[in-house]
């Protein structure tokens, strides 16, 4: 062992670990350890100077709070759980896509900025055992798109523990607060888009669940078509399925009423789309107006690039967690809460199609694909 394993310093008289410890922070500020405590949680009615002199200090010290004693303290583990529930049935590995890497980096930060551990969940065995949960401390849980009547979030409820949902809820669950997008106004504002791009029937690529997303976003379709005087053309398919996208795609650009223009509301649907418009000889943007919600970078770079809607999984990431943490520590009750945030329409060439084509544009049949070896 080396000496410097056992180097000691001096703290205003007090020998101290490599460590701070409360009472160095304590010590050092010149205030009492319960003033320390109120001002690093939160808590107490200190002025605003205290507190900012004391998280000084503690940083100028590098004191970082002792989970086990937190959890001696106040009977909280400083653990909070996120997962998605949808599809708990199924061999579907969420973090994967782009939406949910960036909300879970985002959860992440804001977690730890308020002194908590994130706890990605896999949603797989959720349904099928619940006790896989019960095996971890929690003080809280953000369920990402949960469905109507979601067994395990009433089960989380029912135990006592704090839910906040990224997504409206539907029917009656009882979570604690929600974060959603206005999916209605992002739906409606990109397939007026379409529109004045020169589309003049718009189809849908959608999918078979029940969660707030794929529920608001497909009626929110089907009231533009019912609006504009279109009728409504769309395949729906099961997005857990990494191979169904490509599948639904190709139908909607089989189909005798084929549409000029697609929204697509999952990830994949952009590639899978230019791939099956060239597998009929359709042309993007010419052809055919594409249009897909996704995170990923890799839009700005297809041939052509695509027109992506952004939910900002940033922000709801943060939003969600601060609004869980609040709740954990609400004395005497979980106060509800309900935010909106606001989407954004990346606007590429998919979207855009060339003037010549615009003032005429009429919707050809579909040319059958060529064999496969071919």
């Amino acid at each position: 062992m080396t000496a410097a394993k056992h180097q000691v310093t001096r703290t205003s008289g007090r020998r101290t670990s490599g460590r701070a410890g409360i009472r160095d922070v304590a010590a050092a500020a010149g205030v009492s350890i319960t003033t320390v405590s109120d001002a690093l949680n939160g808590k107490g009615r200190l002025p605003e100077a205290t507190r900012r002199h004391v998280r000084t200090v503690a940083d100028r010290l590098g004191y970082r709070p002792s989970a086990a004693a937190r959890t001696l303290r106040t009977g909280k583990s400083g653990l909070i759980g996120l997962t998605v529930t949808t599809y708990g049935e199924e061999p579907f590995t969420f973090t994967e896509f782009a939406y949910f890497a960036e909300m879970a980096r985002a959860a992440t930060s804001a977690a730890l900025a308020r002194g908590y551990a994130l706890v990605i969940l896999p949603a797989a065995s959720q349904h099928r055992d619940f006790d896989v949960w019960s095996n971890v401390a929690l003080d809280g849980t953000v369920v990402i798109d949960p469905a109507d009547n979601d067994p395990v979030v009433t089960e989380l409820v029912r135990q006592g523990i704090p839910v906040v949902s990224d997504g409206r809820p539907g029917g009656n669950l009882p979570v604690t607060a929600w974060v959603d997008n206005d999916h209605e106004a992002a739906v409606t504002g990109l397939l007026d888009h379409l529109a004045a791009a020169g589309a003049r029937r718009i189809g849908l690529l959608t999918g078979t669940s029940t969660d707030t997303y794929t529920r608001l976003s497909t009626t929110a379709y089907l009231n533009w078509c019912e609006r504009a005087g279109q009728d409504p053309v769309y395949e729906a398919y099961p997005a857990h399925d990494p191979c169904a996208s490509a599948v639904a795609a190709d139908r909607l650009l089989a189909r005798p009423d084929r549409p000029d223009a697609v929204y697509g509301l999952f990830d994949p649907n952009g590639t899978d789309l230019l791939a099956a418009a060239r597998r009929y000889g359709l042309r993007v943007p010419d052809d055919l107006l594409v249009v897909c919600c996704s995170e990923s970078s890799v839009y700005a770079t297809t041939e052509p690039p695509i027109t992506t809607l952004s939910l900002k999984p940033g922000r709801i990431g943060t939003t969600v967690i601060q609004l869980l943490i609040d709740a954990i520590e609400s004395p005497g009750g979980r106060p509800q809460g309900q935010q909106v945030m606001p989407t954004e329409l990346i606007v590429r060439a998919s979207s855009h199609r060339p003037p010549h084509l615009t003032a005429h544009a009429t919707v050809s049949a579909p040319r059958t694909p060529p064999p496969a070896d071919q």
